[in-house]
């Protein structure tokens, strides 16, 4: 039986998340399989993967051959790695302390490569949220400016409006006013 290490699809319509799986070659994609080994998922940044390193390693050993993307996640993760290493030791190029060393001095690397780039995503996370703030202060700015000119303008033509009217009634009291005046009758004189 030809075994094969390959992602088991799950999830949502545009949303998907992966199982890693050993299955015979003959079975369908998200059929049967032997044994689950871990999970693969995409959607985070950087991706999340789970994976029990020591079964990936034996199953590997046994002679399960990966997928492309699974050779991929299994040589991120340092199986394919520790395979080689040990297959060294078997062949007797380096012993198995010179293995380790190696293989840790690799873990290392690659965990502190792995913490600069979530640092580096934080950190472009925090200046994205600063510059979105900022944009959004400026137009706030902007809209509380316009907001303010049009008050004032409507203030101004509230009060102009304000100002004709009072000068139609003082010219309106005055008319009545000398219209008064113009109808009384005036006194006579005598002589």
């Amino acid at each position: 039986m030809a075994t094969k290490i390959r992602l088991q699809r799950f999830g949502r319509k545009g949303y998907a998340f992966y199982q890693i799986v050993i299955a015979d070659s003959r079975a369908p994609r998200d059929g049967r399989f032997i044994e689950r080994i871990g999970s693969y998922n995409p959607n985070t940044n950087p991706a999340t993967i789970d994976l029990k390193f020591d079964r990936a390693l034996y199953w590997l050993q046994t002679g399960a051959q990966p997928t492309d993307t699974t050779r991929t996640i299994l040589s991120h993760e340092g199986v394919c790695l520790k395979k080689h290493l040990l297959e060294g030791v078997k062949k007797g190029a380096f012993d198995e302390a010179t293995a380790e060393a190696k293989f840790d001095a690799w873990l290392e690397t690659k965990n502190l490569t792995m913490q600069k780039i979530k640092d580096n995503v934080r950190e472009q996370k925090k200046t994205t949220a600063k510059a979105k703030l900022e944009a959004e202060k400026e137009v706030n700015k902007a809209k509380m400016e316009a907001l303010g000119k049009k008050r004032a303008d409507l203030a101004a033509a509230v009060a102009a409006a304000a100002a004709e009217a009072r000068a139609k009634e003082e010219a309106a009291a005055a008319a009545a006013a000398r219209a008064k005046e113009e109808a009384l009758p005036t006194p006579k004189e005598t002589t």
